[in-house]
């Protein structure tokens, strides 16, 4: 069985190549120092549970993309609009939003999805800032797999 090698190997070889994460990370979050500054932008990588059918396998997967958010020291931004605030917040979400997207669109439609390893349904997006001891920011989606059971019984 080799099905659970392809999609996170899948999933980790397409946010290296993405020019907006430098490290990929598996397994539980909390295991990764992220107080490290050179590992950001992070793509993380969590397998939540399998489901065994008969003739398919379904994996619920988490990936979360993420930056460390800098408080601006010059003009970037109006300091008399709110809406922006005085740091990188939104241009963080903005392009961890297109990672997490660039990825799944390759599983909608790439190489993997016509060897039959295919996303369920459309992936659950949520924002999250500052969940950690540093001010990160980012999204975590989270979807289903299919892939194939080429399992052979033993009965």
């Amino acid at each position: 069985m080799k099905q659970f090698y392809d999609i996170t190997n899948t999933i980790k070889d397409t946010l290296e190549a993405h020019s907006q994460i430098n490290t990929v990370t598996f397994g539980d979050i909390f295991d990764v120092d992220l107080n490290k500054q050179t590992i950001f932008p992070l793509g993380h990588i969590q397998v939540n549970s399998a489901t065994i059918n008969e003739p398919t396998i379904v994996m619920n997967i988490s990936v979360s993309c993420m930056d460390i958010v800098e408080e601006s020291k010059g003009d970037l931004r109006d300091e008399n609009e709110p809406f922006f605030g005085l740091d990188n917040e939104q241009d963080i979400l903005n392009t961890q939003l297109q990672v997490i997207n660039d990825l799944t669109q390759k599983l909608f439609r790439g190489q993997l999805h016509t060897d039959l390893y295919q996303i369920e349904s459309a992936p659950n997006c949520t924002p999250f800032t500052e969940r950690f001891d540093n001010k990160l920011t980012g999204w975590t989606a989270t979807f289903d797999v299919i892939v194939p059971n080429t399992t052979i019984s033993a009965c």
